[in-house]
């Protein structure tokens, strides 16, 4: 098929266009800045400089292209780097989520793509009361923190969008990501040496992770079949703040993280560092491992962390 992937650019991107092209799609492949085209040209695909908040040149290039699918990456994450500001930093992240769907959306209906995949999270934006592993049929956090409301918002908003507009509309909610070109292999990694991502209170904040190229891989077969709907792709092993944080501080050669008081990170880090730290959830890939056939190669983020981050980081 051909395959238009918007914001290719990204960690998730650049780990997809290859595999799309070794599954024998033909991608188009776009990029906001142009400086980027050589690297997005030297993995195979043809190249497109959009912005993505442009719904004039959404349309012409989705046009050009005369895709099959639509595969929606957008965003502009490159670590929050304060907790307090989340919604403030994630502003961009949220009007590619609204305003950059409504324009994908409206460009695939013009050209006739039928299936559309997008890009959500998974994690942070569950209901965080009841169990500690949510699946797709939870819903999305009613009361998060004041600072984290637009971007769980956002979140919905897309979500909503793409399974409902689209005939063939499939999101894809990641979890945290680690591998090559995340926040896991470089600012987590750093903090973490420098003692400066401690454990929050008794760190019973449940994550979910995954290897960016077992999502990748999720994504494409998201692209080749699957019905319409939600789909959390996550490794098989969700496990609280305190049990993972130590492990990848061993795993990097680093001291044990230090403990600090809710109370004293709150002034740090606010609710929502808090909230991340002390009381979201984390998510079941069971739907993904069902529906789509898809098993990923790091079931475990243990195994992962041990072998599957940037060899620099390690190093």
């Amino acid at each position: 098929m051909r395959v238009f992937v918007a914001g290719a650019s990204g960690a998730i991107g650049r780990r997809l266009v290859p595999q799309l092209i070794e599954r024998g799609h033909e991608v188009v492949a776009t990029t906001r800045r142009p400086e980027n085209r050589e690297r997005l040209g030297a993995l195979g695909a043809t190249v497109a400089v959009m912005d993505g908040l442009d719904a004039a040149a959404v349309g012409e290039a989705v046009a050009r292209a005369e895709p099959d699918v639509i595969v929606h990456q957008m965003t502009a994450l490159t670590g929050v780097s304060d907790l307090r500001r989340f919604d403030a930093e994630f502003a961009t992240t949220n009007e590619l989520r609204t305003r950059g769907t409504d324009f994908l959306l409206a460009a695939a209906d013009a050209v006739g793509v039928r299936r559309f995949v997008a890009q959500s999270y998974t994690g942070w934006p569950n209901e965080r009361s009841g169990g500690g592993v949510k699946t797709e049929h939870d819903p999305l956090d009613s009361d998060p923190p004041a600072h984290q409301r637009r971007s769980i918002e956002a979140i919905g908003y897309l979500e909503r969008a793409v399974t409902t507009s689209s005939p063939e509309g499939l999101v894809v909610r990641y979890g945290n990501l680690y591998g090559p070109g995340t926040s896991v292999a470089k600012e987590y990694a750093q903090l973490i040496r420098e003692r400066k991502l401690p454990l929050v209170g008794k760190g019973t904040g449940i994550w979910s992770f995954i290897h960016v190229d077992d999502a990748a891989a999720a994504t494409v077969l998201a692209v080749e079949a699957g019905d319409p709907g939600l789909y959390n792709i996550v490794d098989d092993d969700p496990a609280p703040v305190a049990t993972w944080l130590p492990y990848l501080a061993g795993v990097l050669g680093a001291p044990p993280p230090r403990r600090v008081p809710v109370w004293l990170a709150r002034f740090a880090i606010g609710d929502v560092g808090v909230s991340m730290m002390t009381r979201v959830r984390g998510s079941s890939n069971a739907k993904a491992r069902r529906e789509l056939g898809w098993e990923p190669r790091w079931s475990s983020w243990r195994s992962g962390f041990e072998h599957g981050l940037l060899d620099d980081v390690l190093a």
